[in-house]
This record gives structure tokens, sequence and C-alpha cells, in this order.
């Protein structure tokens, strides 16, 4: 069982940065591919970024690949996602996921494990 707690939302003007952080419990949060997903209203959970317990390989969606950065400290149980050069299109609850699979999923479906969400607002 993991319980994940998001933190670091916020809202910010365009082009301005945020970091998200993911607070996890339970001892073995090492072996646990992390994800980044968000959800504007009136539209579908979608993937933001991830990456693997097993190499530490990250992947990003096509939106934010370049602007976004996803990292983890297993030694804080905490994986964190930069912001970067937000845009208003970025608004939305943004959720941390983990799963035990080796490689880090891109689907919300892949994922065991969900937080309650930080709102983010980017205004234009």
């Amino acid at each position: 069982q993991v319980q994940l707690v998001e933190s670091g939302g916020g809202l910010v003007q365009a082009g301005g940065s945020l970091r998200l952080s993911c607070a996890a419990s339970g001892r073995t949060f090492s072996r646990y591919s992390m994800g980044w997903f968000r959800q504007a209203p009136g539209k579908e959970r979608e993937f933001v970024a991830a990456i693997s317990w097993s190499d530490g390989r990250t992947y990003y969606a096509d939106s934010v690949k370049g602007r976004f950065t996803i990292s983890r400290d297993n030694a804080k149980n905490t994986v964190y996602l930069q912001m970067k050069s937000l845009k208003p299109e970025d608004t939305a609850v943004y959720y941390c996921a983990a799963d035990a699979s080796f490689v880090a999923g891109t689907s919300v479906v892949e994922y065991d494990y969900w937080g309650q969400g930080t709102q983010v607002t980017v205004s234009s």
C-alpha cells in the first residue's frame, strides 16, 4: 500500500515556473515507478511525465517535453515535477501516481495508487 500526497501547486503567470512534490508513504518507494498526470476541466486525465524505478529512465508527453522535468529522491520518498515556461494550457489538477512495474507506464490504467491532486493555474 502506498499513500501519495502532492504539494506545490498554485497560481503563476505564463512563462513562470513551479515545482510540484509528491511525498509517498511506505518503505519500498524506491521500487515504485512514479508518474505525473493532469486533468483540466471537462477533459480526461492525461499523462505528463514518468520515471522508472529500475533504471531511472524518464518519459514525457510531447506537450511538456523540454519544459518539465521529473525526478525522484528515494531517501526522501519524494518525486518532483519541475515545470518551466508554463502556459495557460498547462492549467489543470496535477496528480501523482505509483506503480510497481519495472518500466514506468504512460497511461492511467497502469497505475495502482493515486494522490488527491494539486491545482496548477497559469494566467495569461
